[in-house]
């Protein structure tokens, strides 16, 4: 063997070692980023097991509110069906836009807020003993979520960073790995936390 044909033998060695290091790196990446959006999916279905009680609650005190109760089940429903959507289009590094699921929560938030204004004029649902641990609940839901966002946004731009750096961003996309959405809310009052409490 020639000193040349030697040399272009390891230069081959050293590109294939480099690029079994990119791809294991982007999919342990990858496999951080679908993790803490599990964390996240977690808090939704707490939150979205919390409402159906919520509503249970108050519909004795708030029989005609009915609106509003409708809204807040309607808006969750609507919120179900987008987080299932991006589970099924492969999750936030699939196919899937966050989009839709963004959208449905600033609705969900939305409606909470209205039907939590709603029943502060209601002062016997206030001094409810089931209502004050339901919202407490949700309260810590509502942290819990929040913190799951970060931790997923702060694995997102980690995933996105590595493929966009060299020499990953050479083959990152023939690997299959595209860039992850951020869990970014852009609507300023659906950034606000719902107010759960009633004093």
């Amino acid at each position: 063997m020639t000193t040349i044909s030697i040399v272009i033998a390891v230069i081959v060695i050293l590109l294939i070692f480099a690029a079994i290091g990119v791809y294991n790196q982007l999919v342990r990446l990858r496999n951080q980023v679908k993790n803490a959006w599990s964390q996240i999916d977690v808090q939704l279905q707490r939150r979205y097991d919390l409402i159906p009680n919520l509503v249970e609650t108050v519909k004795g005190y708030m029989n005609f509110e009915r609106g509003t109760l409708e809204a807040v089940i309607k808006a969750r429903s609507q919120a179900m069906a987008a987080r299932d959507a991006v589970e099924k289009g492969g999750g936030p590094t699939g196919e899937a836009s966050i989009k839709p699921l963004l959208g449905a929560e600033t609705a969900l938030k939305g409606a909470m807020g209205n039907f939590f204004a709603l029943a502060e004029s209601y002062p016997d649902l206030k001094a409810n003993e089931t209502m004050k641990n339901l919202q407490e609940e949700l309260s810590s839901t509502e942290n819990k979520v929040a913190f799951a966002r970060q931790a997923y946004n702060d694995q997102v731009l980690g995933y996105n960073n590595a493929q966009q750096q060299f020499p990953a961003v050479l083959v990152a996309g023939m690997l299959g790995h595209h860039p992850a959405e951020l869990y970014e809310v852009s609507d300023v009052e659906a950034k606000k936390g719902v107010k759960v409490s009633f004093q």
